[in-house]
């Protein structure tokens, strides 16, 4: 029995519902490569920061202007500043190699902190060559001046901001922490969003007790947190209809972790902790799995499982809402009774 794991993600058709999300493995031509021949049915290149383009550009001005008022002859120690590269022209540098020699869409990544550097580098991404953009929505709502409203007003003109600059699809990775989720991604597709990419995974800060400093701490996904954005996509799923892609983030490790996801509705499963744990030749394992398991059940595609549990299909919708917290509460089972 043959099965068509064929998908649709921002109107461009994949081969399959595993891609590759942002990760360093996707950000080097020689391992993107493996990403790909490993079975990745797209590539999300890691973000453009651009705090690190700002800080790039404020290195090289003081470097230049070092000594310049002291020795005329300081201006002509360094090549003007539009001849040599920064982290933007090397990230767009990457993305053209990168995407000249893939045979799967490749979709640029965007972080950006001001309205001018949202639009700006999405114009060149997509000059680029990128077959889509997301834009990495992340902050922290520290100011206590800043309502939530205020907070999210900015992020819906930005989006429509990046969304009225390109031609080329946008999809928006979105925070869990909005004061109504259901309500901001509805606004973000109506500001132009092609696609929802569901959830944005905050890294939290640790304090080293030794140096009393607060440090980054990097910790991979396990695949219990693909609970929440799967049970967010079953609830937007039968809200943004179908013509909005829906991507499910973090968690995802394994075919069933994958099967999950589609069965609430997503149109694709995002993978980045799980390769990097176990290489690119784990998505081989992964596909294998899943098509497996479609053929044990008789599914003929994708298509055809994909939502068959989302909030407007399952037996009882109000599992992904309130109901769902009564009902695990009641579930716990002391040890030995």
């Amino acid at each position: 029995m043959s099965v068509d794991l064929g998908t649709r993600y921002l109107g461009l058709e994949l081969r399959s519902p595993i891609v590759a999300s942002a990760s360093p493995l996707n950000g080097e031509p020689r391992t993107a490569a493996l990403v790909e021949r490993a079975g990745a049915a797209a590539i999300v290149l890691p973000s453009l920061f651009e705090e690190e383009i700002v800080h790039d550009e404020i290195e090289l001005n003081r470097s230049l202007d070092a000594g310049s008022e002291q020795f005329s002859e300081a201006s002509h120690y360094f090549p003007r500043v539009e001849a040599m590269l920064g982290v933007g022209d090397r990230y767009l540098a990457g993305l053209r190699r990168i995407k000249a020699q893939s045979a799967v869409p490749v979709i640029a990544s965007l972080n950006a902190t001001s309205a001018g550097g949202w639009v700006r580098y999405a114009r060149l991404i997509q000059d680029a060559g990128a077959d889509a953009l997301e834009l990495n929505l992340y902050h922290v709502g520290a100011d206590p001046q800043a309502s939530a409203g205020e907070l999210e007003a900015n992020d819906l003109a930005l989006i429509a901001a990046v969304c009225a600059s390109v031609t080329i699809p946008v999809a928006v990775k979105l925070s869990p922490f909005y004061s109504s989720l259901a309500n901001f991604a509805a606004a973000a597709v109506e500001a132009g969003a092609a696609g929802l990419v569901l959830f944005n995974r905050f890294y939290q800060p640790e304090v080293d007790l030794d140096s009393l400093e607060v440090v980054p701490r990097l910790e991979l996904s396990q695949s219990w947190e693909l609970r929440l954005p799967a049970r967010w996509i079953a609830i937007l799923r039968p809200q943004v209809g179908p013509d909005v892609s829906l991507a499910a983030s973090t968690g995802v490790h394994t075919a069933a972790d994958a099967l999950k996801g589609l069965m609430v509705g997503a149109d694709v499963m995002m993978m980045t902790s799980a390769l990097l744990l176990h290489g690119p030749d784990h998505i081989r394992r992964v596909e294998a799995d899943l098509r497996a398991w479609l053929i044990e059940h008789e599914y003929e595609s994708i298509e055809q499982l994909r939502g068959s549990v989302s909030q407007a299909t399952a037996e009882n919708p109000s599992a992904f809402e309130r109901t769902n917290y009564m009902r695990t509460l009641r579930s716990w089972v002391a040890p030995g009774s």
